[in-house]
C-alpha cells in the first residue's frame, strides 16, 4: 500500500516539519499503516504562531460583513466537497461514510451559522448621567489555539474555528496526530475561498510535543479545548501561569434517565443511539441510563432486542471501529473490570468473533445490567459503545443518581409529563439538557459542561462571547 504524507500547513502553504520527524498513520478497520503524519514541535509551532500574528491585524480589520462571506463561502465550498472530505474521515477514523457526511453538514453549517453572525458582535452604551459617555467595544484575543481530539476532527474544527474567526482572531489549530488529513483538507480549502493566508494554520503532532509548545507560546492568547480531562488538566496548569484564558470541553459520564411514563418505543432505540453513535466514542454519550424499577426488566429486554440489529463492519455498519488501537484496548479492559466488580452483561461484554473483523480495532456494543453507581464502570468514562442501567424508585433517587459523578456534560430526560421534564431538567448538573431526544439540538445550541467536564461554551451565540475581550471607553465630555 502507498503511503501519503501530511505536512503541516501554515502561512497558506503545506510545510514539512521541521526536524523532518514523522509518525505513523492507521486505519482503524483493518489496523493497517496508511500514512506519515508530521511530527510539529516547538520551532514548527513558532512558524505558525507568527504566521498567524502577521495575518492578525488585517482579518481583525476586515469588515465584518466581508469576513463573514468568507465564511458563508466556506461553507458552501465543504458542501460541494462533503464526499471528498468523508472519505478522509472515513479512513481516519473508522466511522460510516453516512455518519461523516453528517459531521460534515454539520461543519457547513458552523461557517454559515457564524458567517452570518460576524456582524452580530455588538457593544452597548452605559448611562452614566450628564457629562459622560461610556461604552463597550468586543475586540478579538488574537492569535487563538484549538486543540482537538481525534473522534470528530472536521466537526470539532468548524466548533472551534468558525466562531473564533467570525469575531476576528486568526487561529493555529493541533489537530490529533491520529486524525489530521482532514482538518489539513479545511485548511487549503480557506485558502480556495479566499480566506488570506496566515488567518488558518495547522500544525500536526502529539500533545505532549506540538500541543504543550502551542499553549505555552507567548504570543497564543486564547486555547479552546477538546479532549480528555487528563489532558484538560495539564493544559489548565500551564495556562494558570500565563493566565492564559481557556474553553475546555472535557469528559462525561452523562445520565439518560427514563421514567415509567415515557414513550417506551422512542425511549428503546433513543437510549441506544445515546451511547452507540460513533461506537461510542462522543463525549456527551449517554452512557448510565437510569430506568424506574417498575419498567426496568421491560426496558432492558427491550433495549436487548433493538441492539441485536446493530451491525459491526468496517463499511457503512451501524457500529465502527475504534479509532485508535489505545482507545481499543482501553475498552477490552473494561470488560474485564465489569466481570470482575459483577455486572451481567445483557448484550456483549467480549470481542466479535466475526473473522471478518480480524485486524481491525472493533468491540462489541455492550449493555450492562445489575450495576449500581458505585462502580467503577458507572463512574468512569469508557469512551466506547459501553453503557450501564441503573435502577432508580423515584424521581428525587433517579436526580440524586444522576447528579452523582463528578462530571456534567450532558443529561437526558425521557417522559410524557412535560413539568417533569422541566422540573428535573432544572435540578441536573449538566450543561445541557436532551428531552425525549438524546442529543438533540444543532450548532445554534450552546454546549459545555458543569465540574469536571469543563467550562465555557462552544456553539451558538454565545460561543462568539468567549473569542472575545470586552472593552469599555468612558469619555468625560
Amino acid at each position: 500500500m502507498t503511503l501519503y504524507t501530511l505536512d503541516h500547513f501554515i502561512d497558506g502553504a503545506e510545510r514539512a516539519p521541521a526536524e523532518g520527524h514523522y509518525t505513523e498513520g492507521f486505519d482503524p478497520r483493518t489496523g493497517q499503516t496508511i500514512s506519515r503524519v508530521a511530527l510539529g514541535n516547538a520551532e514548527d509551532m513558532a512558524l505558525a504562531v507568527a504566521a498567524a500574528q502577521r495575518a492578525f491585524a488585517a482579518w481583525r480589520d476586515m469588515r465584518p460583513l466581508a469576513r463573514g462571506r468568507l465564511l458563508t463561502q466556506t461553507a458552501l465550498a465543504i458542501r460541494a466537497q462533503a464526499r471528498e472530505l468523508a472519505t478522509i474521515e472515513s479512513r481516519e477514523t473508522g466511522k460510516s461514510t453516512p455518519q461523516a457526511l453528517g459531521e460534515i453538514e454539520g461543519v457547513a453549517q458552523y461557517f454559515e451559522l457564524y458567517g452570518g453572525l460576524a456582524t452580530a458582535l455588538q457593544g452597548e452604551t452605559i448611562g452614566l448621567g450628564a457629562g459622560y459617555h461610556s461604552y463597550t467595544l468586543r475586540e478579538p484575543y488574537g492569535v487563538v489555539g484549538a486543540i482537538l481530539p481525534w473522534n470528530a476532527p472536521l466537526n470539532q474544527a468548524g466548533r472551534a474555528c468558525a466562531p473564533a474567526l467570525a469575531a476576528g482572531n486568526t487561529v493555529v489549530v493541533k489537530p490529533s496526530e491520529s486524525t489530521s488529513g482532514s482538518v489539513l483538507a479545511l485548511a487549503r480549502l480557506l485558502i480556495g475561498c479566499g480566506v488570506p493566508a496566515g488567518v488558518f494554520n495547522v500544525v500536526t503532532g502529539i500533545g505532549a510535543e506540538a500541543g504543550e509548545a502551542l499553549v505555552r507560546h507567548p504570543k497564543v492568547r486564547k486555547i479552546a479545548f477538546t479532549g480528555s480531562l487528563r489532558a484538560g488538566q495539564q493544559i489548565g496548569r500551564i495556562a494558570a501561569d500565563r493566565v492564559l484564558p481557556l474553553t475546555l470541553e472535557l469528559g462525561g459520564k452523562s445520565p439518560d434517565i427514563v421514567f415509567a411514563d415515557a414513550d417506551l418505543a422512542l425511549a428503546a432505540p433513543g437510549v441506544l443511539k445515546g451511547f452507540l453513535t460513533h461506537a461510542g466514542q462522543v463525549c456527551l454519550s449517554g452512557t448510565r441510563i437510569l430506568v424506574e424499577r417498575s419498567i426496568h426488566d421491560a426496558f432492558v429486554a427491550a433495549m436487548r432486542e433493538a441492539m441485536a440489529s446493530y451491525r459491526i463492519g468496517a463499511a457503512d455498519s451501524t457500529v465502527g471501529p475504534m479509532t485508535t488501537r489505545a482507545q481499543y484496548e482501553k475498552v477490552q479492559a473494561y470488560y474485564a473490570i465489569a466481570r470482575a466488580e459483577g455486572a451481567v452483561a445483557e448484550v456483549g461484554g467480549q470481542l466479535p468473533d466475526d473473522p471478518a473483523l480480524a485486524g481491525g480495532w472493533f468491540v462489541s456494543p455492550t449493555l450492562y445490567s445489575g450495576v449500581d453507581n458505585s462502580m467503577r464502570i458507572a463512574r468512569e468514562e469508557i469512551f466506547g459503545p459501553v453503557a450501564c442501567v441503573i435502577p432508580f424508585d423515584d424521581e428525587a433517587q433517579a436526580i440524586t443518581i444522576a447528579n452523582d459523578t463528578e462530571y456534567g456534560l450532558a443529561a437526558g430526560i425521557w417522559t410524557c409529563d412535560l413539568a417533569r421534564a422541566h422540573r428535573v431538567a432544572a435540578q441536573l448538573d449538566a450543561g445541557q439538557i436532551y428531552v425525549n431526544e438524546y442529543m438533540a439540538g444543532g450548532v445554534e445550541t450552546p454546549l459545555g459542561g458543569y465540574k469536571m467536564s469543563g467550562y465555557g461554551r462552544e456553539k451558538g451565540l454565545e460561543a462568539l462571547h468567549h473569542y472575545t475581550h470586552v472593552k469599555c471607553v468612558t469619555v468625560r465630555l
